[in-house]
C-alpha cells in the first residue's frame, strides 16, 4: 500500500515539530524544526558526546531504552552509525535494516501497521522510505518519537544536522561562508535538507549541476526570498576559487525513469587533485557518500578533504538526538 493511500488522522498531542521548548518526546521530521538555538544545543551535546567516546568509548545514559531502525531503502552510514549511536549509550536496537523484504512489509503490510507493532517493542523508531512525507505519516501514527532517516527526495534532517556542525567544527564559523553545491541538486535530499538548514546563517550559497539537475525550482525561490546571495552555473570551476565549503554530491541512478539521461549526467563532474590546486587553502571538500566517482581518490589525501571526519561526525551527532529526544541529554 503507498503512504498516500493511507487515511492521515490528526497529529498526536505533545508531538508537534516545536524545539524551541526542548527536544524531549519530539518527531525529528525536517530541518524546519530547528532554529540557530536548537541546533546550537544538539551541537553542543554531539562535542560532549564526542569527548565521551574518545575517553571512555561509551556511557550508559540510555540503558534500558531501545530503538528500531526501520529502512526501506539501503543504507550503510546512516543505519551503522544510528546503530552505533544506540549501542554507545548503552541501549539496543531492533534493526530492519536492508532486510525489510524480510519482514511483513513484503507481505503487504502498511507503513502504519509496521509503525505500530515496532513502537510496542521499541523507544523510538528511526525511519527510511522511498516515500516523500512517509515519516510524517509515520509520525501522525505513532505514539513513539519517529526520526526521519530520509524520505525519498523529500528531507534527510540528520544528514544535514551533522553537515551543519562539520562545517561548523571544521572551519570555526557558519555565518559569512561561502558553500557550493556540486552535482544532483534535483533529487539530492541532503542538498535539499542543508540549504534549508543555512537559510538562519548569513552565508552565500552556489549551485553546480546540469540542467537537468538544478535545484528544485520551490527551494530557489525559498533562497530568494531570504534575500540571501545565490548563483548558478553549471562548471565547477566557476566556484572553486571562492568556496569555503564543496559539497559534492552523486548523481542517483536510482531517481532516474530514464537511463539515457543518467548516463548523460552520471559523470559530469570529478573534484580532482589539479581542481583542488585552484581551492583556498582553508576550505573544505564534503560528500555525504557514497560517491561513485565524483571525487578523485588522490583528493582523500588532502588535508581539506572533510567527508570522512563528516561521516564520523553523523555518529556523535545522532547520539546527541538520541539522547535530547529520550530526555537524558
Amino acid at each position: 500500500m503507498s503512504t498516500k493511500d493511507v487515511p492521515r488522522p490528526p497529529k498526536k498531542v505533545g508531538l508537534a515539530p516545536n524545539l524551541n521548548s526542548g527536544f524531549y518526546g519530539q518527531d525529528i521530521i525536517s530541518v524546519s524544526q530547528f532554529t540557530r538555538e536548537s541546533l546550537d544545543y544538539i551541537f553542543g551535546i554531539a562535542e560532549e558526546m564526542r569527548a565521551i567516546v574518545k575517553r571512555a568509548g561509551s556511557t550508559d545514559l540510555l540503558k534500558g531504552t531501545v530503538l528500531a531502525c526501520l529502512f526501506y531503502e539501503p543504507s550503510t552510514r546512516t543505519s551503522a552509525s544510528f546503530i552505533a549511536a544506540m549501542s554507545r549509550l548503552g541501549g539496543t536496537v531492533i534493526p530492519i535494516t536492508q532486510g525489510v523484504q524480510f519482514s511483513s512489509v513484503a507481505k503487504g503490510e502498511s507503513l502504519p501497521d509496521t509503525i505500530r507493532t515496532l513502537e510496542s517493542y521499541a523507544d523510538m523508531i528511526v525511519l527510511r522510505h522511498p516515500e516523500v512525507g512517509a515519516s510524517e505519516i509515520a509520525a501522525r501514527y505513532a505514539r513513539k518519537p519517529i526520526i526521519n532517516a530520509g524520505d525519498g527526495i523529500g528531507e534527510h534532517p540528520t544528514q544535514a544536522l551533522l553537515d551543519l556542525f562539520t562545517i561548523k567544527e571544521e572551519l570555526g564559523q557558519i555565518d559569512g561562508l561561502a558553500v557550493a553545491m556540486v552535482g544532483d541538486l534535483k533529487y539530492g535530499r541532503t542538498v535539499h535538507s542543508l540549504t534549508r538548514l543555512l537559510y538562519s546563517y548569513d552565508v552565500e550559497l552556489s549551485f553546480v549541476s546540469p540542467e537537468i539537475l538544478r535545484l528544485p525550482l520551490d527551494i530557489m525561490n525559498e533562497v530568494r526570498a531570504r534575500n540571501l546571495p545565490v548563483r548558478e552555473t553549471y562548471d565547477v570551476a566557476d566556484v572553486i576559487e571562492i568556496a569555503d565549503v564543496l559539497y559534492v554530491t552523486r548523481v542517483q541512478k536510482e531517481r532516474f525513469s530514464d537511463l539515457s539521461q543518467y548516463e548523460e549526467v552520471k559523470g559530469c563532474y570529478e573534484i580532482t587533485p589539479e581542481l583542488m590546486e585552484r581551492a583556498k587553502e582553508k576550505m573544505i571538500v564534503m560528500h555525504p557518500l557514497p560517491r561513485v566517482g565524483e571525487i578523485h581518490y588522490a583528493v582523500d589525501d588532502d588535508p581539506r578533504a572533510a567527508y570522512f571526519r563528516q561521516m564520523e561526525n553523523g555518529m556523535y551527532i545522532r547520539m546527541a538526538l538520541l539522547a535530547a529526544v529520550l530526555g537524558k541529554a
